[in-house]
């Protein structure tokens, strides 16, 4: 079982383990975390890790040195119903655009009102689909030489329909964190807290 947990407390709950008793191998972008007296943890940084050692103690300044690291990080956040783009230096907002369209409910009848439905429903998804993807392209184009990382979020399959939606937005797939960032609503109050997770770490 999993967990995710912000750096600060992170670092607040592991700081006092330093150079006691136990075991710490870094490796494959884990930290495992043996000591002698307490629960053994493994821990993945949301941006990898690229020390690799054993140590006969317990050493997580490595750890606390990678999770305290600021990073330029673009945000995607897709529903049908609204979209919000971002970039982040460290967790400071520094370029963002949001915005909303409204896409029908899925209807549960049959019959020819239902295809109706269906259609408008697809044209719908298919004009804030095209509207997300411009308004990605010009918020994040200009950001795209300093961007390390893409944080995607939201619904899978709009998000995938976005990237597709335009070729100048590939490089956001290619630079993906691997957590898929599970968000209500797209808003800027979401975008804004999004750097709390942005920057946790799971731990096991």
């Amino acid at each position: 079982m999993s967990r995710f947990i912000g750096r600060e407390n992170l670092r607040k709950r592991l700081s006092p383990l330093e150079g006691s008793a136990g075991r710490t191998t870094y490796g494959d972008g884990i930290v495992r975390i043996e000591p002698d007296d307490g629960e053994a943890l493994a821990v993945r940084p949301p941006f990898g890790l690229a020390h690799e050692a054993r140590y006969d103690e317990v050493r997580v300044a490595p750890l606390l040195e990678e999770i305290a690291a600021e990073h330029v990080v673009a945000a995607l956040l897709i529903r049908l119903g609204g979209y919000a783009v971002g970039v982040f230096e460290g967790e400071r907002l520094v370029a963002s655009k949001v915005g909303s369209r409204f896409v029908k409910g899925r209807h549960k009848k049959g019959g020819s009102s239902a295809n109706r439905f269906r259609r408008r429903r697809e044209e719908q998804a298919r004009a804030l689909v095209e509207e997300a993807a411009r308004v990605a392209a010009e918020v994040l184009e200009p950001w795209r030489e300093r961007v390390e990382f893409a944080a995607l979020g939201g619904d899978r399959s709009a998000v995938d329909a976005v990237l597709a939606a335009r070729p100048d937005l590939a490089w956001l797939a290619e630079r993906a964190l691997p957590r898929f960032f599970t968000v209500p609503e797209p808003r800027q109050r979401v975008l804004v807290r999004l750097p709390y997770d942005l920057y946790s770490s799971e731990v096991l």
